[in-house]
Order: C-alpha cells, then sequence, then structure tokens
C-alpha cells in the first residue's frame, strides 16, 4: 500500500485530537532514519504543525518532541525547558532555561571532548528512566522555522536535550546509549526517589555499572 503523501499526513494529524497521540517504542517509524525537510510543507500548514507539537510537548510534559514521535518521519524537532528545578540541580546538571526553539533537519558533533552521564527519560518509552553519557557539549547545526541556519555551541542539559531529539530523527532512542543495568521504573514513587541523587554516582556503585571517567 502507497504511504500517504507528507502533507495529508500533516492535515489528517491535525483534523485529529490535541494533543496529538504520542507514538510509542515498538513503532516502526522511531526506527527508521527521517526524511530531511526541503519544503514539503508549506509555510502555514508547517506553522500549524510546529505549534501542535508544541501543545502536545506541554502536555505530556517534556522538554522536547521529534516528528516521528507523532508518527512523521520528518527531521523536525521542538524544544523547550523552563528548567524549574533547584538551583543544587542546576548547578550538577547544568539544566538552564531553553526558550521554545525549532530545529529544522538538525545534526551535532563533539564540541568539548567529555561525556556526562545522568538518567534520562523518553515520551515515547514511557514508565522507564536510565543513565545515558552523552557529549557534555556539542556543535548544534540546523535550521530555524524561518528557515534560518542555526551554528552554535551548546553545553549542559540543553545540550542532552539536542541530542537526544536529534537522535529520534536517525531512528536511534536513548535506551540504545543507555546503561541498562541503571533502567529504573518510574512507576512508583520509591523508585523514583531511589535514584533522584544529583548524579548517578550511587546507582553506578549499587548497580554495578561504570560512568564516563570512573577508569
Amino acid at each position: 500500500m502507497p504511504s500517504m503523501p507528507l502533507t495529508d499526513h500533516v492535515e489528517a494529524l491535525l483534523a485529529g485530537p490535541s494533543p496529538l497521540p504520542i507514538v510509542a517504542a515498538g513503532d516502526p517509524v522511531l526506527r527508521r532514519p527521517a526524511d530531511p525537510f526541503d519544503g514539503q510543507l508549506a509555510d502555514e500548514l508547517l506553522a500549524r504543525l510546529i505549534e501542535a507539537m508544541r501543545v502536545t510537548m506541554h502536555a505530556a510534559p517534556g522538554v522536547g518532541l521529534a516528528a516521528p514521535q507523532i508518527g512523521l518521519p520528518l527531521r523536525l524537532a521542538v524544544i523547550e525547558d523552563a528548567a524549574n528545578v533547584p538551583e543544587e540541580v542546576r548547578d550538577a546538571r547544568g539544566r538552564v532555561p531553553q526558550p521554545f526553539r525549532v530545529l529544522i533537519n538538525p545534526s551535532y558533533e563533539d564540541a568539548g571532548g567529555r561525556q556526562v552521564a545522568f538518567y534520562e527519560g523518553c515520551l515515547s518509552v514511557p514508565g522507564y528512566q536510565a543513565v545515558v553519557a552523552r557529549h557534555e557539549r556539542v556543535r548544534l547545526r540546523a535550521l530555524d522555522e524561518r528557515g534560518r541556519a542555526v551554528d552554535e555551541e551548546v553545553g549542559g542539559w540543553p545540550a542532552r536535550i539536542v541530542q537526544h531529539e536529534t537522535d529520534h530523527l536517525a531512528g536511534t532512542l536513548y535506551l540504545d546509549r543507555a546503561e541498562l543495568r541503571s533502567l529504573s521504573s518510574t512507576q512508583t514513587q520509591a523508585a523514583v526517589e531511589r535514584w533522584a541523587q544529583l548524579t548517578p554516582q550511587l546507582a553506578a556503585q549499587e548497580l554495578g555499572f561504570g560512568l564516563p571517567g570512573s577508569g
């Protein structure tokens, strides 16, 4: 059966419920490289899609959402993080506020030579979290919603968000990069609190896995 044209697919999504349904792990769309955006959508339709993704991200709630997570094989993602966390968390994780932004055809590369590890989750893998080592700083290249070039260095938690969402566009889930011995349920408060420390060092000690720089 031929696939639905992208414009029709987007129109059908936007005609449906809001917030948009989020695709869960196991759907092939999450495992295939997404198509580059090269003007397949008219400006007005792209703007409507971006707004729907923003609403869906907020409702989830999450700090990023990639188009494959709503079933669209398109290299498009949105990110935003109010970073409403205690100061000690902000300092330990480099979690600073990120205004709403759109990333079209994003890519990243290491810009610091150092990796850091923290617990991470995903809207498409509900109920779990795991420790992922990622680049502390990355060079982000993309286009924004107006087609303007983005070329900047991003560090701390914003760099983690950029890597997570850009990975989605390559068919990669965070679990592919995670230390699976750290996999932890988020279904009970006790399980969440057990590993709620500023860093995953205690989890590494008790669950028996290594962290970057630990030898």
